[in-house]
């Protein structure tokens, strides 16, 4: 962010740049090799996405409730996914399912063109709107439905990304997804969650595995 932005978009003592430096050390040395999203990471201000009462704990290598029995999520995992999403040729249209805080939405923001981003819950999708107006994201576009079935009318997508964990990969953001496209996405229920990395290849769908992690569940409907 340039010198001149507001003080509390800056942050200060727990919340300053320095702060957020050791941020990005940490998850460097935790693996993150990509010097453009640890870039991206340093400079967005996690501290505007969760309640002022939580900020001093905002460059912490941890999730934190953000109401609605919602959480953001730990930024290592936001690197890990946002790395691997990117790992493949550049982006422009990027399918996100569970808005949540805006976090990842803001990361997104700053690396890809088009960002598409579906919450179930209005009361947070207003709340992380206002906050990513705040900082600046204009390339972001927002809808109050369920993430289950995607957002077939701005469709295909070069990348999908969901912050919450489904039994199984809904078929329809399976359809969403361009050839050539990647997939982020954690399945399971409880401890039992995998990250996986699903690519829509000329020969079909392919499947990795990236590693264990711990998501609220994807739920259907909307509230």
């Amino acid at each position: 962010m340039e010198n001149n932005k507001p003080q509390d978009i800056r942050g200060v003592g727990m919340t300053s740049q320095r702060t957020r430096n050791r941020l990005v050390q940490r998850l460097r040395k935790q693996g993150i090799e990509s010097e453009i999203i640890l870039d991206v990471i340093n400079s967005t201000p996690r501290h505007l996405f969760i309640d002022e009462a939580l900020a001093h704990r905002a460059y912490e290598d941890n999730s934190l409730p953000i109401g609605f029995n919602q959480t953001i999520s730990q930024p290592f995992v936001v690197a890990r996914m946002t790395e691997s999403l990117l790992a493949g040729a550049k982006l422009d249209r990027v399918l996100e399912i569970g808005t949540g805080s805006g976090y990842q939405t803001a990361i997104l923001s700053q690396l890809v063109s088009k960002v598409y981003t579906v919450e179930r819950i209005g009361g947070l999708l207003e709340k992380a709107r206002a906050t990513l107006r705040t900082i600046g994201a204009r390339n972001v576009h927002f809808k109050h439905d369920d993430g289950n079935i995607g957002w077939a009318d701005k469709g295909p997508f070069d990348g999908i990304i969901v912050t919450a964990s489904p039994s199984h990969i809904p078929q329809e953001l399976l359809d969403q997804l361009a050839v050539g496209g990647r997939l982020l996405i954690p399945v399971g229920a409880g401890n039992k969650q995998k990250l996986l990395l699903v690519k829509n290849t000329e020969a079909g769908i392919e499947q990795e595995v990236l590693e264990n992690v711990t998501f609220v569940p994807l739920l259907s409907g909307k509230s």
